[in-house]
């Protein structure tokens, strides 16, 4: 059998739940999803995800949406889509 090593992350407790929801569905295990991470970055010889940083819009826009400041919800998407012309 192969060695294997000994990988330990930190991770809070609701991004970890969230996650493992969406692996159950996949049939996944954490281990199993990280196994195949680490395997795609070797075969690949890079990240495997497309990250881009927001630009300054999106950045103040996210920031806003954080602390709650300027948030705007809507009952239906017709009502959003109505705003929209506003």
């Amino acid at each position: 059998m192969a060695q294997t090593v000994v990988i330990h992350a930190r991770i809070d407790p609701e991004t970890k739940a969230a996650s493992e929801e969406v692996l159950e569905a996949l049939g996944l295990t954490p281990t199993e999803a990280i196994r195949l991470f680490y395997r795609q970055i070797a075969l690949r010889g890079e990240f495997p995800l497309e990250l881009k940083r927001p630009n300054a819009m999106t950045a103040a826009a996210l920031a806003g949406a954080d602390q709650e400041v300027d948030v705007e919800s809507f009952e239906s998407t017709d009502e959003l889509y109505a705003s929209w012309d506003e």
